[in-house]
């Protein structure tokens, strides 16, 4: 029987969900350079167009329709057919169409998290084909196995509760495989500095409101199981946002403001697959508590920390740190997932209540999503490598992809000499530039 009340909560986590791929669009808009912040902010938001479409014509069909051998879901509910308003078939108290909606937020913002690795030298039409392709061939399989009475989620009994390896680690590895076969960038050292802090703590919030739903709404219903993840969630991204802010702070002799909301994202990446399952400490009577959130959140926070200062030891152009902060993030919240999980809540013991067994499926999930992304990934960009071409030439790229690929730099000047892109060639601005969308900035385009 329909649930008013789990409806309504399943109804608004999707909105949040579908908040954080503009906020995730923001946080790496700030982060990249000015002459690539609008183009950098266009590859995330497109997401809700692409996936949104692709998710209800076949991606959901794909990814939870009737299981064919624990391995993928056949197409009988392709363009929604059978998906109505009706309970079930994975929650008896919420319409089967508000449940494929609040999935679809999940496979919209994740190949959005991939477009970090290659920010700021990727062509957009091949950037469109390769996410229809890698949502299709990686992400539904994988959401399948773990969610959608794949053979993961059933067979191995390895827990994700929100998305660690479907989401984070899925997102991470391909990352790897996007900086190795979109090569690093023109004219870049190690470090690129953000442009626009503000947009990055804004993206940052975005992000951490929308959370919310990504976790909390994961319960699918309005219970106790969601208040839990709802508070695990904030105590990890807290626990999270401080700990990068003091190594910072200790390394450099200043607390990064950057590097505080970068800590609050791991926070919540890695709190993601267990933010369900976690909560009591039994050796504190069962008492319900935060200090397995705070580990979590401390330990990804430290550990991405340090995969983001060592990077440079890879030779690899992760321009935005996907791998470091989602691969590594995912990594460790799923592993922590088997040490901290409590039966009186997962229904299974992790090692903190004495059992191996757990953690030993968390490692194999955790491999079997790293080798199945990197792989099919790599495939996937092997092939539109070779017949569209991956990257915008060196001419677009040091003009920067604002112009080249969209004429439509984040901001306007009307000082001459600032520059743009016609054709595969610099020219100078010699009058008043153009307000576009009724409003100018005074933030240099470098």
């Amino acid at each position: 029987m329909i649930d008013s009340g789990d409806t309504a909560w399943i109804m608004m986590s999707t909105a949040l969900v579908l908040l954080m791929t503009p906020g995730l669009a923001f946080f790496y808009g700030g982060l990249v350079r000015g002459k690539n912040a609008a183009a950098t902010i266009m590859q995330g938001f497109v997401m809700l167009g692409v996936a949104g479409v692709a998710w209800v014509l076949w991606g959901y069909s794909l990814a939870f329709g009737p299981d064919q051998l624990g391995l993928i879901g056949n197409l009988e509910w392709f363009g929604l057919r059978n998906v109505g308003m009706e309970p079930g078939p994975y929650s008896d108290t919420i319409p089967h169409l508000t449940f494929m909606s609040f999935q679809m937020m999940f496979a919209v913002i994740t190949p959005a998290l991939i477009l970090g690795a290659f920010a700021e030298r990727a062509k957009f039409s091949t950037y469109l084909v390769f996410t229809v392709v890698w949502m299709t061939v990686v992400y539904a399989p994988m959401a399948h196995w773990v969610w959608g009475a794949g053979w993961i989620g059933t067979e191995l009994g390895a827990l994700d509760f929100a998305g660690g390896t479907v989401v984070h680690i899925n997102a991470g590895a391909a990352a790897v495989a996007a900086a190795i076969f979109y090569g690093k960038r023109k004219g870049v050292g190690r470090e690129t500095v953000p442009h626009d802090v503000t947009m990055v703590v804004l993206g940052t919030a975005l992000l951490w409101f929308g959370w919310f739903g990504f976790n909390a709404g994961s319960a699918l219903a309005a219970d106790g199981s969601a208040a839990n993840a709802f508070v695990t969630t904030n105590t990890a991204a807290a626990m999270g946002a401080l700990t990068w802010m003091f190594l910072s702070w200790k390394y450099t002799g200043k607390p990064s403001i950057v590097g505080t909301a970068t800590g609050a994202v791991i926070g919540l990446v890695a709190i993601t697959p267990a933010a369900g399952y976690i909560g009591e400490w039994p050796a504190l009577d069962g008492y319900a508590n935060a200090f397995p959130a705070l580990i979590i959140g401390a330990v990804a926070s430290i550990a991405g920390f340090y995969a983001v200062r060592w990077r440079h030891k890879f030779g690899l152009d992760d321009t935005l740190d996907v791998a470091a902060v989602h691969g590594v993030g995912g990594i460790v919240g799923a592993l922590l997932t088997g040490v901290f999980a409590v039966s009186a809540i997962a229904g299974v013991q992790g090692l903190i209540e004495g059992s191996f067994d757990l953690l030993w499926r968390q490692l194999l999930a955790v491999l079997v999503a790293i080798a199945w992304s990197l792989t099919m990934t790599s495939g996937i960009l092997w092939v539109l490598n070779k017949y569209m071409g991956l990257r915008v030439d060196e001419d677009a790229e040091l003009a920067g992809l604002d112009r080249s690929e969209h004429e439509e730099p984040a901001y306007q000047f009307d000082e001459p000499g600032m520059g743009s892109y016609s054709g595969g060639v610099s020219t100078v601005v010699t009058g008043p530039a153009p307000i576009v969308g009724g409003a100018t900035s005074i933030r240099p385009d470098d």
